[in-house]
């Protein structure tokens, strides 16, 4: 499907769900979090929405493969941050926390499939 902007894309709509959730859960953090897990957690996750704006209007295949891959490994970051808040009680395992990481990673590799079959197209 083309998509006339990021926005209307539903891998971009969940990334910002993500970061609108983290930013919730974070709220509550201790203040000396305030330049450690809360700082990072929150960067993390805007920049995965921040990536698949940034791929969206690149204008080469390759070149949106590239933010796209950035946005998951912010990603992976991002759910590491949320496994270490949980570890130490910051948080707790939020299940819907959880599908929205599942689904953005899923539809990040989606994403990255289509173009790489567009890089490579079957004769």
């Amino acid at each position: 499907m083309k998509y006339l902007s990021f926005e209307e894309m539903p891998v971009w709509k969940n990334a910002m769900g993500l970061a609108v959730s983290i930013f919730e859960i974070t709220k509550s953090l201790p203040r000396a979090e305030d330049y450690g897990l809360t700082s990072q957690i929150r960067r993390s996750a805007l920049s995965v929405s921040a990536n698949i704006a940034e791929g969206f209007g690149r204008e080469t295949q390759m070149d949106k493969k590239r933010f796209y891959i950035i946005a998951k490994g912010s990603l992976l970051e991002t759910k590491s941050h949320f496994i270490y808040g949980c570890k130490v009680a910051y948080f707790k395992e939020d299940p819907v926390i959880i599908k929205q990481l599942e689904q953005i990673y899923f539809e990040i590799n989606k994403l990255n499939k289509s173009i790489k079959n567009n890089l490579n197209p079957q004769p």
